[in-house]
């Protein structure tokens, strides 16, 4: 496609240098006589395609459908010959004579207001200006297929981005669920630690309480004992 286009771009420069030069040399009409001319390099233009397209029905062996076209040249010769009408009575007939140029957007090979059908039909129907219609028409579809291939990518790439974000979503989200998970069982085994050292405490007051009131049940034994003996120590001694 790059090949094509710099062929066809390079084409294209000498059409708009060959429109330059004759803008230049050409003597300058009306624009109401200039578009008088332009519709007869249009008529001119439709008699030479029909006639190069009637002479490969021919050469091909389809007489019938040459015949038809040919049945067409007929009526646009009838047109383009009351345009040259309009034309002629539009400007001095001195002026008339002159070759009236135009280029073709094809091919840029130069055209002439009154060239015969055999020129015309020489000229649509040559293998420079099929050629490069032919072209034309290949760079297009490569355009075409170039924009399609393009657009399938954008759409391939868009995909991948849109898979790759959701997998982050579902990253993310496994990786929040998973911290939920760690915190959850840490608190949960905060919450047994807890549980337990306040269990330990508990046992550990509960044994201090009964050592103390043990140590205050021996003491009170102790000091009942002692009471006691010193009684009877009193008693024998009055006795």
């Amino acid at each position: 496609m790059d090949h094509l286009e710099s062929f066809i771009a390079e084409c294209d420069r000498r059409t708009e240098l060959a429109k330059k030069r004759l803008a230049e040399t050409q003597e300058e009409i009306s624009a109401e006589v200039s578009a008088k001319a332009e519709k007869v390099h249009e008529l001119n233009e439709e008699i030479g395609k029909l006639l190069a397209k009637a002479e490969q029905l021919g050469a091909e062996g389809n007489v019938d459908e040459s015949q038809k076209i040919l049945m067409e040249v007929e009526k646009v010769r009838a047109k383009k010959k009351e345009a040259e009408e309009e034309y002629r009575n539009s400007m001095p007939a001195s002026s008339f004579q002159q070759q009236k140029l135009r280029v073709c957007e094809v091919c840029s090979a130069y055209l002439g207001l009154h060239d015969n059908d055999r020129r015309l039909a020489d000229h649509f129907g040559g293998k420079l200006h099929l050629g490069f219609i032919q072209i034309r028409e290949k760079l297009d579809q490569l355009r075409k297929t170039v924009a399609e291939k393009q657009e399938k990518r954008n759409q391939d790439r868009l995909r991948r981005r849109e898979e790759r974000e959701r997998e982050e979503r579902l990253s993310r989200r496994s990786g929040s669920r998973t911290r939920d998970r760690r915190r959850s069982r840490s608190r949960d085994r905060r919450r047994r630690r807890s549980r337990s050292t306040s269990r330990e405490r508990r046992k550990s007051s509960r044994s201090r309480s009964r050592d103390r009131h043990r140590r205050h049940r021996s003491r009170s034994r102790s000091h009942s004992r002692g009471h006691r003996r010193a009684s009877r120590d009193r008693s024998a001694k009055y006795k």
